[in-house]
């Protein structure tokens, strides 16, 4: 369980491609602080650091992660979010966030607007009931609010802290990111399609109600 708020971002240092997957080596200032077994989001992506020294941090990426999120796009030199996970006791500034990608999106547009800038970023269709004006959105691991919504694209406003202690600063049009859903939205939405697959369907009022018959 994570936040959404970045503690660190870190620097690809090497990456190892196997028959098993990707073992990716990040340098970060977390490492030094890190325990094997430990859970870690990077890019917004829920993975175990498996090696760790005073500088960097081991994390193995499998297949199928590698498939669904934009891990697979990494290269050496590459920066990326990193958030340890959530302490129990631990103040929430973010929003729930699991580190489960739900897609993988696309900036459309970045503006700048006053010391802020506004990033319109185009979403897959499968994803809009899960995204509400106003409601929290993770992009590769950022806690964000979605500043407005169409049917393709919703823009969020980055502050300038988050723009420069993100990878933020580094996007252009083109971009691909990570794109995590609000937790309890997606229950919320999975709910009501269950109870509206449960709900029997109202008969025609055309057909004769039992015991009628015919004039």
């Amino acid at each position: 369980m994570f936040t959404g708020l970045i503690e660190a971002t870190g620097s690809v240092e090497r990456l190892e491609r196997t028959a098993t997957g990707i073992k990716v080596v990040v340098a970060s200032s977390l490492a030094e602080g890190l325990t094997l077994g430990e859970s870690i989001a990077v890019n917004g992506v829920c993975l175990t650091v498996v090696a760790r020294d005073e500088r960097t941090m081991t994390a193995d990426i499998s297949p199928e992660t590698a498939r669904v999120t934009t891990l697979d796009e990494l290269s050496v030199g590459a920066p990326v979010n990193l958030e340890r996970s959530l302490q129990v006791g631990a103040r929430l500034g973010g929003h729930f966030v699991l580190g489960h990608v739900d897609g993988i999106a696309t900036v459309a547009a970045i503006v700048q607007e006053g010391e802020s800038y506004r990033v319109t970023v185009e979403y897959p269709p499968a994803l809009r009931p899960y995204l509400v004006p106003k409601g929290s959105i993770t992009v590769d691991g950022v806690s964000l609010t979605v500043a407005a919504l169409s049917e393709d694209r919703f823009d969020v406003q980055i502050i300038p802290f988050t723009w420069m202690h993100t990878t933020f600063a580094g996007y252009r049009p083109g971009t691909t990111v990570n794109l995590e859903c609000d937790i309890l939205g997606k229950y919320a939405v999975g709910a009501m399609q269950a109870r509206a697959a449960a709900v029997p369907s109202t008969p025609d009022a055309s057909q004769s109600k039992p015991g009628s018959q015919d004039a």
